[in-house]
């Protein structure tokens, strides 16, 4: 049985023998397969690292988060077409197996939603060109993010919407744009209704993931999130889907070979 964690943000955890410690539990729960994104340049190198020191283990992705796009250079950000700038360069010299995190979040600040709209529409073609994934935080703005994807449609345009907790409708509205639901701790939150959702949701337009070092799931909800407790996503989804977590590991981890290519 191997499980995938399509998304984590593992080498947020620098020292060394720790970040060993996490790989190794990983391992021990047969989560085989890590995928990380950065969110932005300063995270670049921090991915690039990890995955160069796992390369059977951890696949890096490359964007700039929606939280991280700023309108100018101040003392401690740099101005988001900076960015974008420094990401892209990394992306040309690297390889890298999609474009991510990108979207929107309107959450924390609705005054930049026009610049994480270009920001994001900039990273989109960025996927069309180099014919890779895009991987997508959507926070408080599923209409937004719908109405650019449908603008910017593409028949190479494919991905994964990261950390989906939306509604029956919403989940068909993005498997019909052709990407992937991604799945993590809320589906074992007692009252968030993912598990009705995904009740009526085939699970080849499925893959799982953690966003660890957030949204661990039950039994260690509230506490630090890490990859190894995919585990208990999986079992989850083996549970509402009435069949065994091995079949569940086989059929999610089929998904990300598919969506990533690897």
């Amino acid at each position: 049985m191997i499980l995938t964690d399509t998304h984590t943000h593992l080498y947020y955890e620098t020292e060394p023998s720790k970040r060993a410690e996490l790989v190794k539990r990983c391992l021990d729960n047969k989560v085989g397969r890590l995928f990380l994104p950065n969110v932005n340049s300063a995270t670049v190198p921090l991915v690039l690292n990890l995955c160069a020191e796992y390369p059977e283990r951890c696949f890096p992705m490359l964007g700039l988060h929606p939280c991280d796009v700023k309108e100018a250079a101040d003392n401690e950000n740099r101005g988001f077409l900076e960015e974008l700038k420094i990401i892209r360069n990394a992306i040309d010299i690297n390889k890298i197996v999609a474009i991510g995190e990108i979207g929107i979040d309107l959450y924390w600040d609705k005054s930049t939603l026009y610049i994480q709209k270009q920001a994001f529409i900039t990273q989109i073609n960025w996927a069309i060109e180099l014919n890779l994934p895009i991987v997508i935080h959507c926070r408080e703005a599923f209409d937004e993010l719908i109405e650019i994807l449908d603008q910017e449609k593409n028949e190479k345009l494919r991905g994964i919407f990261h950390c989906f907790t939306g509604t029956e409708e919403q989940a068909e509205k993005v498997i019909g744009l052709g990407f992937l639901l991604g799945i993590g701790g809320v589906v074992t939150y007692k009252n968030s209704g993912l598990d009705k959702v995904l009740k009526n949701v085939d699970l080849r337009h499925i893959v799982l993931e953690t966003d660890s070092p957030y949204l661990a799931p039950v039994p260690y909800r509230g506490k630090p999130n890490e990859s190894s407790y995919l585990i208990y996503i999986a079992q989850k989804v083996a549970d509402l889907k009435q069949m065994s977590i091995e079949e569940v590991a086989h059929i999610t981890t089929e998904n990300s070979m598919r969506i990533f290519g690897t």
